[in-house]
């Protein structure tokens, strides 16, 4: 794609943002980045972009974003944002950051979207790769911005991306090779109008530009993926805990298998997975899939699902103390993700609930709090909330400070029970990210 002298507005001065600026500038193109924040995050990357002589401005957006040929924006700013509708208006084309970055990728994009599972799934897809003597980079939401890797990618190469739905929302041409959907349940309903049906519609834009030579990956299981809107002339893949299939990976009596047109091989035994709890068989299932697609050996596939040591932030157990255990699940930020991890203990939790609230539904983890947990420390902008729901169900205790939690947990909790950071919350009102939360979580710990 030519856009030498072309004139792009980035929206967005984070991670994502300031990598799309060093991608347009390296070729060629004229690009301004406009941020609405002037948090010292945003004053930092914008004396980066100072050193490489690109233009910008933070502490609002004025009228020199819309003189442009077109706008790059930021996953984080929602699609109702007023600078977002009024460039609209002014029929100026949006485009997202893995859409531009797409542009400059020449090597095999493997796309994983879903409401849970992402990170571990692209982490796992990865490393399977990997292993399996190809090369393979990680991007997209899991940290790197595509970005940042898109010219270095080789034809030969692989990149397992995992995508938003707010990224989705603003692809044109867009296509992974293989298209992966782990499950859809409500999320971001505060961005989508409190409508699940156009959070639905957002995911499934990751099948958009698919054809013939295309793979769609999916959970079979899932009853909110409908499937007949995607184009029948993609290669369907699905997989399933609980059915065979004739083509994609499946569990029967215990083992992985994977079909193509019936025709079966065998995996693995579940039980050779590093990963445990259901949610994780699914991912691996997934992955596999995935794997099988791209020509790795089921050998090799066996022996990474068996080495693979999960994610960041992801069910991550820092330290036991008086044996006590201490994890680590921030990347939990909507209530689904903290059901499956509730349910990935066998003895009594003390949880870490709370944070910016999304328009959460805590009545789906309301039998498995009452089961499992003994106490919850209700943290940040949706203590109240949890609070109010909780406190005729299980012990609650509003905590202002994440630290204060930790140690209450400590001094609280008996031997062989967990103190559980899993938030059903985003991050933003206490902390950077969520990676920013998982790591405070785990200075503290280590201090303890």
């Amino acid at each position: 794609m030519n856009i030498e002298k072309k004139k792009i507005t980035i929206l967005g001065a984070e991670r994502s943002g300031i990598a799309a600026a060093k991608l347009a500038k390296a070729n060629g193109a004229l690009p301004f980045v406009s941020d609405l924040s002037d948090n010292n995050s945003v004053i930092q990357n914008c004396n980066e972009l100072a050193k490489l002589n690109i233009d910008y401005e933070f502490g609002g957006h004025t009228d020199k974003v819309f003189d442009c040929n077109f706008i790059v924006t930021s996953p984080g700013i929602p699609s109702d944002a007023k600078v977002i509708k009024t460039a609209e208006d002014k029929g100026i084309k949006i485009i997202s950051e893995i859409e531009f970055a797409a542009w400059f990728c020449q090597g095999t994009i493997i796309a994983v979207t879903g409401t849970n599972g992402k990170t571990t799934t692209t982490s796992l897809i990865s490393y399977i790769i990997n292993n399996g003597n190809k090369k393979c980079y990680t991007a997209g939401n899991i940290g790197l911005p595509f970005s940042d890797i898109a010219m270095s990618v080789k034809p030969e190469d692989f990149v397992a991306l995992e995508v938003s739905s707010f990224q989705l929302d603003f692809i044109e041409r867009f296509k992974p090779k293989i298209s992966v959907i782990l499950n859809i349940t409500p999320d971001h309903l505060d961005r989508y109008k409190n409508r699940f049906d156009l959070y639905i519609k957002s995911k499934m834009r990751i099948t958009k530009n698919q054809d013939e030579n295309d793979f769609f990956i999916y959970n079979g299981d899932d009853h909110n993926l409908p499937v007949g809107l995607v184009s029948e002339t993609i290669n369907f893949y699905p997989f399933s805990i609980d059915k065979g299939l004739r083509n994609g990976s499946f569990i029967d009596e215990g083992w992985i298998l994977f079909n193509r047109n019936y025709e079966t091989t065998e995996i693995c035994s579940v039980n050779n997975l590093s990963l445990k709890g259901e949610h994780n068989l699914q991912n691996s299932l997934a992955a596999v899939n995935v794997a099988m697609n791209v020509g790795i050996t089921p050998d090799s596939i066996k022996d990474s699902l068996a080495s693979f040591k999960g994610v960041e932030h992801r069910l991550e157990f820092v330290r036991e103390i008086n044996g006590i255990k201490f994890i680590n699940d921030s990347k939990a930020t909507n209530v689904d993700s903290v059901w499956f991890a509730i349910r990935s203990f066998d003895k009594p939790i003390y949880l870490i609930l709370g944070g910016l609230d999304k328009g959460n539904d805590y009545s789906k983890i309301k039998n498995e709090v009452k089961k499992r947990v003994k106490k919850i420390y209700a943290i940040g902008n949706s203590a109240n909330k949890i609070y109010n729901y909780f406190k005729n169900i299980t012990d609650v205790e509003i905590v202002n400070r994440l630290e204060d939690t930790i140690k209450k947990g400590l001094a609280e909790a008996s031997y062989g029970e967990y103190v559980l950071l899993s938030p059903a919350c985003a991050s933003f009102d206490m902390f950077k990210n969520y990676e920013d939360r998982g790591k405070q979580f785990k200075t503290i710990v280590k201090k303890l």
